[in-house]
């Protein structure tokens, strides 16, 4: 699934989220837990202000974003 993101270069210039959308909803990144920064495409494992863990993939030539992975919080 292909998304909004807004994004910030980190201190080394790589793109880092810190907001998506999910239709009208906006989703906050709260932290990002984990990342793994590869030359033609970064994954980020975030936890999310509605308390879900998303992957997110950017790729760079394209500078788009995908939704990879939704985990909801647990009850």
């Amino acid at each position: 699934m292909l998304l909004h993101v807004e994004s910030q270069s980190d201190p080394h210039g790589d793109m880092e989220p810190i907001a998506f959308r999910l239709g009208e909803k906006r989703i906050e990144v709260l932290r990002i837990i984990d990342r793994w920064i590869a030359k033609d495409h970064s994954y980020f494992k975030i936890e999310a202000d509605d308390h879900g863990l998303y992957i997110l993939r950017f790729t760079p030539d394209d500078r788009q974003w995908e939704l990879t992975l939704f985990q909801a919080p647990s009850s």
